[in-house]
């Protein structure tokens, strides 16, 4: 059994972070708006592929930065002649595959909200909340949705091993057609039994079953009672005028 949690944090530091991308990110050229097609460029790079760098593209909002709130006194406006919606869309894009992380919080707090922005705010809330049925049906629905996903190769596939993740870390065992729902993927398909195979889920007779790990094994309480000497002596001397 594996005894760390499946759930960990985004790299500070990611392998394959090039050298160019952190000394801007080490340095005050991080703030150097000339330095924003870059990171820029860095961004796309992930979007082609499973890298993903969470400082990175928090660097690239912070050029962007232009976020007011109902308080007059607390309006920020950096660089707003740089800001790019796809650009931003596609930094959100990327935090989803990243739940059950706070990544896109951290990118939605520096950001204004939009239609686009509202959207994707709205897939977070069902995949935080573990409402993967919605998720797909909402995702589908529309396709603004995968108009603004599409950047993002291998979108699907991420977002399945999110939700994979947080099975393995609450179930030991669960109903294969529940699964499929889960995933969006039929029974049948061989894509399925694929996808769970690859995070060493089996497919046993129609219950996929989970290898027990840190955060799904079933953990005994243990329940500790503290009685002071004194107050021991006060019981059994009362018992003894019984």
């Amino acid at each position: 059994m594996n005894s760390e949690s499946l759930l960990k944090p985004s790299p500070l530091i990611p392998a394959s972070r090039p050298e160019i991308i952190q000394s801007l990110i080490d340095g005050v050229d991080r703030y150097n708006p000339d330095n924003v097609s870059i990171l820029e460029e860095y961004l796309g790079t992930q979007l082609n592929t499973e890298d993903y760098d969470l400082m990175a593209n928090l660097a690239i909002l912070k050029l962007f930065i232009n976020r007011t709130s109902s308080n007059s006194n607390n309006r920020y406006q950096f660089n707003p002649h740089l800001v790019n919606e796809q650009v931003i869309n596609n930094i959100l894009v990327k935090s989803l595959t990243a739940i059950p992380n706070p990544d896109f919080n951290l990118c939605l707090y520096l950001l204004h909200e939009n239609a686009n922005v509202a959207k994707l705010v709205e897939l977070q809330q069902l995949l935080e909340e573990c409402k993967y049925q919605e998720f797909w049906k909402v995702y589908e629905s529309d396709d603004s949705y995968k108009e603004l996903t599409s950047d993002a190769i291998g979108f699907e596939d991420a977002i399945r091993k999110v939700i994979l993740t947080s099975i393995s870390m609450t179930y030991q065992s669960i109903s294969a057609e529940l699964l499929s729902s889960y995933l969006n993927l039929s029974i049948s398909d061989e894509e399925f039994d694929s996808v769970i195979q690859s995070r060493n889920l089996v497919n046993k007779e129609g219950i996929v079953l989970v290898p027990t790990n840190y955060d799904n094994e079933a953990k005994p309480t243990v329940i500790r009672e503290n009685i002071k000497f004194e107050q021991l002596t006060k019981v059994i001397g009362y018992s003894n005028e019984l």
